[in-house]
């Protein structure tokens, strides 16, 4: 596999909320946009973003269970301007602070 695809399904693979395993639909899905050329830090963001506003949602949701969810998100990311810098680190730290074990008190 080439590296942009091993590292777009790695990060698909350890977000929270997915099931954590790559289908073969993903992995030709992963293999188009390669293909494509869309541009990494792109995928990223629409994966972190997708991560984040599900993380907000006040009602429980099933484990995504495809890349594909994520491409809706894509699609609203290549069509709108740029997001701001340092966005993605917010959202990085958004989705690690959701996600950490409860300490006790």
């Amino acid at each position: 596999m080439p590296p942009y695809v091993d590292e777009l399904l790695r990060l698909y693979r350890a977000l929270p909320g997915t099931t954590h395993r790559v289908r073969s639909a993903d992995r030709t899905l992963a293999l188009d946009l390669d293909r494509r050329q869309v541009p990494f830090q792109q995928l990223r963001a629409a994966l972190l973003l997708g991560c984040a506003r599900r993380l907000a949602s006040s009602s429980p949701l099933p484990p995504i269970r495809s890349l594909h969810y994520f491409l809706p998100i894509l699609d609203e990311l290549q069509q709108s301007a740029p997001l701001p810098e340092g966005y993605l680190s917010y959202l990085e730290r958004q989705i690690q602070r959701q996600t950490a074990p409860s300490q006790p008190t």
